[in-house]
């Protein structure tokens, strides 16, 4: 991978302190994003950029969770991105059984943050209007929420027949998850959550998955907020999006046992609140 530009990088430190604040004292709310060390390396810079351009009154910590890479072989922007001002959480393999591994790299990343009030977005999401967003997750939590997600969109989508189906289906099968089996469906590249509600669950191995996390926090007695304002929304990549009918019908029988099928908690009891994904 290129190394990253130099003024990019200063730039970014300046904004980054300033989002921060006084370092002595915690932020409203951490920030945690999941970096994939095979691939999104210099792409969660995009993201960054987009929390660090944040204008409004409240002040965030950004962590990054840098994961899957050779122990001995630890990338240069662990301490590239931690001298720029990002809180950086080294973890070469974030693999653990029965759960999903996008999942599971959100959680050293939660247990090291400097606040309870987690954000937390993917390495390739971008949020075009920062400053509404975070202060509407600030918000939420000053209100009690357990959790909370807005609207997810889409960039990069390839000009495709089958592929304008394949989001709309995903769009549709949300909304009716949501309005009509009042579901919360949250997704790891956008949504919010009180680490003091997260990490009990988790530990008593009733979560495994972010599409649970929703479900698990209502069921568990605390509140799910949702926005589907448009000056809200988040966009998460659609460039593994490939076209074709035959791959759409497969794409929706795959969702359709992902929602009906349940899997056992780490514990080894049946978790009603728990989406299985196929192997």
């Amino acid at each position: 991978m290129a190394a990253v530009a130099p003024d990019t990088l200063e730039r970014l430190s300046a904004e980054l302190a300033r989002l921060r604040g006084d370092p002595s004292v915690a932020p409203h709310a951490s920030v945690v994003i999941p970096v994939n060390a095979g691939a999104d390396l210099e792409r969660v810079l995009n993201i960054v950029g987009d929390v660090s351009s944040y204008n409004g009154r409240h002040t965030f910590e950004v962590v990054l969770v840098i994961n899957n890479y050779a122990p001995d072989e630890p990338p240069r922007e662990l301490r590239t991105y931690e001298d720029a001002g990002m809180h950086v959480v080294a973890v070469p393999n974030a693999w653990r059984a029965g759960e999903a591994v996008c999942f599971t790299a959100r959680i050293p990343g939660v247990r090291a943050a400097s606040s309870d009030r987690i954000i937390l977005f993917d390495a390739d999401t971008r949020v075009p209007n920062p400053t509404p967003v975070l202060d509407w997750y600030v918000e939420q939590f000053a209100r009690g929420a357990g959790a909370a997600y807005t609207h997810v969109g889409h960039y990069d989508v390839r000009p495709m027949w089958s592929v304008r189906a394949r989001v709309a289906s995903h769009h549709l099968a949300r909304w009716v998850k949501r309005v009509v089996l009042r579901i919360p469906t949250t997704r790891g590249s956008n949504y919010g959550i009180d680490r003091t509600v997260l990490l009990p669950l988790y530990d008593r191995g009733l979560l495994a998955d972010d599409l649970n996390v929703g479900p698990t926090v209502k069921a568990a007695g605390s509140r799910v907020a949702y926005s589907g304002s448009r000056e809200l929304r988040v966009l998460t990549s659609g460039r593994k999006f490939s076209g074709g009918w035959r791959r759409l019908a497969r794409y929706l029988r795959y969702r359709l046992l992902y929602n009906v099928r349940l899997i056992r908690t780490r514990d080894g009891h049946e978790n009603p609140y728990h989406e299985r994904p196929l192997r």
